[in-house]
């Protein structure tokens, strides 16, 4: 049973009740992330923000903070996207009044002391080095910017080496102030809870000032073909190849999630399929889907030795440029929606999944979704709208590819790589 209340100030509040778990995860998500940071001087500050609200409170230090939740065996953790930024904590049932204090204390009475913002500054930049070590993580914000170039949603969530080398504790409380405001928080969770009980551990989060939301605005990005080569001396050539995605609330993104299942979800997709199993050139071959308010991409990524590289990216293309012109078997495309509905209800036996998709339902459709409508959406697409979704989608205009590794003879350009 989903129960949702809408405390005075705007704070949303939203519980599933599920009386045979024996936990409960709460998230307290913000309509706010990396795509809302100003150019100049925020890059990076909603994710050093996440980092630095686990650093003492008026009542708690660091350390106490982390004892405290390890103390009940419980997990207490945060994420920034280019969207939001979740504050989260999963514990046993009983332990739920101390769970929501600590998220309480951490969002409302953080201090920021100068010496916690240099430990955790030097944390943020260790981290940047170890993505920039990770060639198979760099490649996807490296694939990102060149996909939105100047905009925000292609900026890298956690900053910039300089971007977080500038930030204060002050210029952090001032973006909380600007940007973390009761509508556009929701409260989330999921598991052994009761709502009424809920709401009234609640009560802190209801003397948070009502205000205005965020006073920045979203702008809708365009996509710019490109072919971009980053050389490095690698052992295999990172690629990234992607096109125009779905929106959260596109009308057929039903389509595009089976669409992406079918290219390059799972082992029986056809790129790995025809990449790894038919012509063993890649290890790691797959598709996702990044969706945004307004907006989205596709995007394949494969790992190939530099001599196979460009055969690779044509398998890519085919494959892309087939959803558009033939339409899928109709027992391919079953099969597909089997798997995505499997993994989907699998994933529902979590009770932290089921307070995030709560979060997330009401976040971009502002209700909860019941879980047999989207499997009975699911079931109604066709070939026809696979094929339909395809043709809007595949785009040469949208079209990139970022190369990593040692990419300058690999034989391919902005020319040589075409949907049409």
């Amino acid at each position: 049973m989903v129960t949702k209340t809408t405390f005075d100030n705007g704070i949303r509040v939203i519980s599933e009740h599920i009386p045979h778990l024996h936990s409960v995860s709460i998230g307290v998500w913000v309509a706010s992330g990396s795509r809302h940071e100003r150019a100049e001087g925020e890059r990076g500050i909603s994710h050093f923000i996440e980092h630095m609200l686990f650093k003492g409170t008026e009542r708690r230090t660091a350390r106490g903070i982390a004892r405290e939740i390890d103390s009940v065996g419980g997990v207490l953790n945060a994420f920034t996207s280019r969207e939001h930024t979740c504050y989260y904590a999963k514990v046993l049932d009983r332990f739920l009044p101390q769970a929501v204090d600590l998220l309480a204390d951490i969002l409302m009475n953080s201090v920021f002391a100068d010496e916690e913002v240099e430990k955790e500054r030097q944390v943020i930049l260790q981290e940047i080095s170890m993505i920039e070590d990770t060639p198979d993580d760099l490649i996807h914000d490296l694939f990102i910017r060149n996909f939105w170039r100047n905009h925000p949603l292609g900026r890298p969530i956690i900053g910039t080496v300089e971007s977080v080398s500038s930030f204060t504790g002050a210029a952090a409380k001032e973006y909380l102030r600007r940007h973390y405001h009761p509508g556009d928080i929701i409260i989330a969770a999921a598991g052994n809870v009761n709502h009424e009980d809920l709401l009234r551990l609640l009560v802190p989060f209801e003397a948070l000032s009502a205000g205005e939301s965020r006073e920045t605005r979203d702008s809708v990005p365009e996509s710019c073909r490109s072919v971009e080569r980053f050389e490095r001396d690698l052992e295999q050539v990172h690629l990234c190849l992607g096109t125009s995605g779905i929106s959260h609330t596109h009308p057929q993104r039903h389509a595009g999630y089976l669409m992406n299942t079918l290219l390059g979800s799972g082992m029986s997709s056809r790129l790995f399929q025809e990449i790894r199993e038919r012509r063993g050139l890649a290890y790691s071959v797959y598709s996702y889907l990044s969706a945004h308010t307004d907006t989205g991409s596709l995007v394949v990524y494969a790992g190939a030795e530099e001599a196979r590289a460009a055969e690779v990216i044509n398998l890519i293309v085919a494959e892309l440029r087939r959803l558009k012109q033939e339409p899928v078997p109709g027992e391919e495309l079953e099969a597909a929606c089997n798997h995505f509905s499997g993994h989907f209800l699998l994933s529902l036996e979590s009770s932290e999944n089921r307070m995030t998709r709560l979060a997330k339902t009401e976040l971009h459709f502002g209700r909860n979704i019941p879980v047999e409508e989207l499997l009975d959406a699911l079931r109604q697409v066709t070939p026809d709208d696979i094929l339909s979704l395809a043709g809007d989608l595949f785009d040469d205009a949208s079209l990139t590819l970022t190369l990593m590794g040692r990419v300058a003879g690999v034989p391919l350009d902005a020319g040589t790589v075409t949907l049409t």
